[in-house]
Formats: C-alpha cells, sequence, structure tokens
C-alpha cells in the first residue's frame, strides 16, 4: 500500500495589505481579540478587510516517492504553498501533514547564516533536518564537491557570490538525504551548466524513492522530472493531471486570444520597480494586433513598460518558446553594441521596445513569449515566462507541397544549389 507523504486538507493563507500599524497591547487586549476572531478553523473570510487570500481552500495527497510538479504565473500562490509546508508560514485556515523530514531550498541560501562558514553553515542544515552529526559528515565530501566551492569552504558565505552562495544550498537540501524535498523557482540563479547538474540530481534524488514538490517556470524540467503536476491560479487549484496534460492546460489558459496582454496590478511584484511592466502585444507589419501569425511573412512583438525613475544599464527582452517548453531563441533591446551605448541609461517615462520576428523563420504550431526586464548580472526587475501565447500558420511556406509535417520549431526558407555532375545516360 503506498504512503502518504503529504497530505493537504483545505489550506488557505490571508495577508494583509499594506503595513499594520498597532500600539502596544496588553495582555486583557490580546485575549479579547483571540475571542473576537473565533475558533480556529471557522470561516474568517471576513477578518482582514484590507487583504488578500495568497491560497484558499487548496487539497491534495502526495505519495512516498512522487515527484509533483507545481506551475502558476507570478502571484498564483505557488510560493506560499511550498513555504506552508515547509513550516515557514502557517496557514491561515486548513492543515497539512507532513511525513518525513522535509528539505526545502525556497530561495538562495535558505537557512543559512552569512556569519559562518560553508562547512559550518553544512552542518547547521543538517542539523535543523535533524540528522545526526555522523551522517552529515558522511555526506559533506560529496557536498563541497557538487557544490564546488572548496577553497571557500572555510569562508563566511556573506562573501560569496550569488552562484557560490546558490551551489552550496542546493548541494546541501540534495545531498542530506530528507525524505521530502520542497524546491521553488531557485536555479535560473545558477548558469546553464549548474541548472544540468542540479536537474540530474533531482531526477537522482527522485529514483531513490524520496518525494519531491519542485516548483518551476521552466515547463522542460517539469516535463523531464514530474509524471503529474499541480496548476495554481490566483490562490486556488485548479487542475491535478499528468505533466503533459497540464503543462498543455497551463500554457493555454489565461494566455489572451487577441494577441495582447496587459499586466494587471496585483500580478506585478512590488520587487519590479521602479519598473512596471504596461503590455506585450503580437503586430503584423501594417500594425494590426493579430493573434496568428503567417510563417512567410514578417511580425512584430512590442513590449511597453514604464520607468518611475531613470535605470542605468537596462536590457529588455523576450523569450520564444514553445508550447512544449522548449527555448527557441533569446534576444534583448540592446545586444547590439550601438543600442547599448545609445541607451546606456533610461531615463524617467514610458517606453516601447520592439522586434521585428523576419519571415520564413518559424514553423507551424503554438508559441509563447517570455518577457524580461533586467541589468546584467546586477538585478533582474521583471520576468514573465509566460507573458502571451500565439500561432504560427505555416500556409503557403516552402516545402508546404510536401503533405508531410516539418519537424523542429523552425522553418527557414534556405538557398539551395542543384548542380549536375553527370547525367546517367552519357556516353563516355
Amino acid at each position: 500500500m503506498t504512503q502518504t507523504a503529504i497530505r493537504v486538507e483545505n489550506i488557505g493563507k490571508q495577508y494583509r495589505l499594506g503595513q499594520l500599524m498597532t500600539t502596544y497591547r496588553t495582555f486583557r487586549e490580546t485575549i479579547a481579540e483571540r475571542v473576537k476572531i473565533g475558533k480556529p478553523g471557522e470561516n474568517i473570510k471576513n477578518l482582514l478587510p484590507n487583504s488578500i487570500w495568497a491560497l484558499r481552500n487548496v487539497s491534495f495527497d502526495v505519495h512516498q516517492g512522487q515527484v509533483l510538479g507545481v506551475v502558476g504565473r507570478n502571484g498564483a500562490g505557488k510560493s506560499t504553498l511550498l513555504k506552508i509546508l515547509s513550516r515557514v508560514t502557517e496557514p491561515t485556515e486548513g492543515r497539512a501533514e507532513i511525513h518525513g523530514r522535509v528539505g526545502s531550498l525556497l530561495e538562495v541560501g535558505t537557512g543559512f547564516h552569512p556569519e559562518l562558514t560553508g562547512r559550518e553553515n553544512i552542518f547547521l542544515n543538517g542539523a535543523i533536518l535533524g540528522m545526526h552529526k555522523t551522517e552529515i559528515e558522511s555526506k559533506f565530501d560529496e557536498i563541497v564537491n557538487f557544490a564546488e566551492v572548496e577553497q571557500f569552504i572555510d569562508t563566511p558565505v556573506k562573501r560569496y557570490s550569488s552562484g557560490m552562495y546558490l551551489r552550496l544550498a542546493f548541494a546541501v537540501a540534495a545531498h542530506l538525504e530528507p525524505e521530502i524535498l520542497v524546491v521553488d523557482e531557485v536555479l535560473a540563479v545558477g548558469d546553464a551548466e549548474f541548472q544540468r547538474k542540479c536537474l540530474g540530481k533531482m531526477s537522482d534524488v527522485a529514483k531513490q524513492g524520496r518525494t519531491v514538490m519542485f516548483v518551476s517556470h521552466n515547463m522542460s524540467a517539469i516535463l523531464r522530472l514530474t509524471e503529474e503536476t499541480l496548476v495554481i491560479d490566483h490562490g486556488q487549484l485548479l487542475l491535478r493531471a499528468p505533466t503533459q496534460e497540464a503543462v498543455d492546460f497551463y500554457l493555454s489558459r489565461g494566455l489572451t486570444q487577441e494577441g495582447q496582454r496587459q499586466w494587471l496590478a496585483d500580478e506585478i511584484p512590488a520587487q519590479s520597480a521602479p519598473f512596471k511592466p504596461i503590455s506585450v502585444r503580437l503586430m503584423d507589419k501594417k500594425g494590426h494586433v493579430i493573434d496568428t501569425a503567417r510563417s512567410t511573412e514578417e511580425f512584430y512583438i512590442e513590449f511597453e513598460y514604464d520607468l518611475a525613475k531613470a535605470i542605468k544599464g537596462l536590457r529588455v527582452g523576450i523569450y520564444l518558446i514553445t508550447a512544449r517548453g522548449e527555448f527557441v531563441f533569446t534576444s534583448f533591446d540592446t545586444d547590439e553594441t550601438e543600442a547599448f551605448n545609445a541607451h546606456d541609461q533610461r531615463g524617467a517615462g514610458k517606453y516601447i521596445s520592439r522586434v521585428k520576428i523576419p519571415g520564413n523563420l518559424l514553423n507551424n504550431g503554438r508559441f509563447v513569449v517570455g518577457v524580461n526586464a533586467s541589468t546584467y548580472r546586477i538585478k533582474t526587475y521583471f520576468h514573465d515566462e509566460q507573458a502571451l501565447a500565439f500561432n504560427v500558420d505555416a500556409s503557403g511556406a516552402p516545402g508546404t507541397h510536401w503533405p508531410e509535417p516539418r519537424m523542429g520549431p523552425v522553418r527557414p526558407a534556405l538557398k539551395w544549389e542543384i548542380k549536375t555532375i553527370n547525367h546517367a545516360n552519357q556516353k563516355s
């Protein structure tokens, strides 16, 4: 009989908007407030008038040894769910049962003390997980080798780069063998080689029969690592399904069919400031908003945004992704040296970054546009990997006189030359 590792029953988490200004209260006032709130488990929907539900009525089970994916837009409630399961925060309502030790990686360096060395933090994290010193020592060399921080293992981690911090944090979480591993979207911080190592290690963890909950915007990683996936939106559990079905549902849901997307205020993280995304849209060469592009014709992607104050070194770009989560290409508006020099600093104001996608580039199918605004290796202001979806119609493209489907996301019109070397019936 399969054992349950995690059981979540009607979990809800409510947050107050703004800062709560209160004075010191007496013990009597505190007791009176508790009586006013009522008993645990009662419906407290209207307790906090200026508040939002980050999660509401979420229920699911995770079996021991299962790898469960979690996907959703920014602000959907994914990280809040993992924080509850990792006991970082308590739910406002509902309950969760955890059977086994939980190792969590919710952000870079979760559970690390900046004044302690890498060596000391490894033992600290192991102790937090309830492991004995001998268990930690048996894994110590493996952790250090994976993290590639041998030279700095006795240096305080406050002096580590973000990449070193991440490598060591992931190595500790994955190697100290908790029964349940909870991983939020943190792998994007590392370089491509480290991401491959992390995904490989998570695959090994899954094969060892340990339970994994994995939150990611990388659909390729979700498809590779998980068999089932939860789709969460606005704090609600919309779907639990086999991963391929869940990914298809997620990529098609909520992405506008009119060829444009506007961000609501509650979809923009506070840390995006002073950058504020306004909209992204797909346009033909006549300037009309479209939701289907012709493979043989050029089209444009426009990203409109506002800067509350000047930003130095800002780059704004797009990711083009297939409906299966495969990256086709990445492009930024200051990739060319001339553009980089001309827009080294952008002052406060409203902007549009516009890119032309040439004709005879994309194959027929459905694609997703992700957007990013960042300063290279310094700060990411805004990132939405599923900002807009659109279709490509390959009618009339080179090769369509053949009835067979062409494989791959691109369908370039390449120049061929046919040269006759010798006719078969030519006499010598």
